[in-house]
């Protein structure tokens, strides 16, 4: 699988996130069953979703870590019973190679890592061995930038070298500038400024923005409550020019999407 599955460059594509966490930020334990988790993907399916992103373990702000065994035994099992029942891309969110391996032989179609191949030394190889499409994230350990701009687009710039240098095909990567990953809320906002200096890097951009604490900050509102601001950001995607956005609402997403879409070009599905 590549990027020309996702041919359409007058397109954003919807990645829905699906949760088989106790302790999600906004839908911890809702989708922890499998049989939750599959209702679930069917009703993103239903909806439009072009892929649907797998999460074993939550990674919001002063999350707990979970092994790597605990992680496959959420996201192994239910990745195996969507590829069954769906044909859909599958991505998995993780950040560990054992993880990443595992889901890919269960079928995974994408790996999703937050830290960008700069966490696990033995990820970039495993994507590499498996031929697997990739989303590259920026992420940090602390909120100290000289230029948050430049300094973003750089470290991204390394995760790509470090992907190709394993032998990952440049076809099978997407970059993600880390909106809610090592920023301040006010660098996370100077981010969503500068969409286009991103989505214009040479590769396929995705922006995760859904319910994260840029919205309810802003808006002094509960997470589960961001879903009218995170389509805001989305239509802000499109226009910057970004092939996915990964969200938790597919449809009302899809909608304003599409929508945008239509203005922009002078067409519409």
């Amino acid at each position: 699988m590549d990027i020309s599955n996702f041919g359409d460059s007058k397109r954003t594509y919807i990645m829905g996130i699906l949760n088989v966490t106790p302790d999600s930020f906004s839908d911890g334990g809702r989708y922890e069953s499998l049989q939750a988790a599959l209702r679930h993907a069917e009703k993103m399916v239903s909806e439009g979703v072009d892929i649907i992103d797998v999460g074993g373990e939550s990674t919001r702000p002063g999350y707990v870590p979970v092994d790597a065994a605990e992680e496959i035994s959420r996201v192994v099992p239910t990745i195996r019973e969507l590829k069954k029942y769906f044909n859909i891309p599958i991505s998995v969110d993780t950040y560990k190679s054992q993880v990443a391996r595992k889901a890919l032989e269960a079928g995974a179609d994408i790996v999703n890592d937050i830290w960008g191949f700069r966490q696990d030394p033995m990820m970039a190889q495993v994507v590499s061995d498996s031929g697997a499409m990739c989303v590259l994230t920026h992420n940090s350990d602390d909120t100290y930038y000289g230029d948050l701009i430049r300094d973003v687009a750089r470290e991204l710039g390394e995760s790509v070298r470090i992907a190709l240098a394993a032998g990952v095909r440049k076809d099978r990567i997407i970059i993600d500038p880390g909106i809610g990953f090592g920023k301040t809320y006010e660098q996370n906002m100077e981010i969503l400024r500068h969409l286009k200096d991103f989505c214009s890097m040479g590769y396929p951009c995705l922006i995760g923005a859904s319910r994260k604490s840029v919205i309810f900050k802003t808006l002094n509102i509960k997470p589960i409550e961001a879903d009218a601001a995170t389509t805001a950001i989305s239509v802000l995607s499109a226009q910057a020019g970004a092939r996915f956005v990964r969200v938790h609402n597919v449809k009302d997403n899809l909608d304003a999407i599409r929508m945008t879409e239509g203005i922009m070009y002078g067409t519409a599905e």
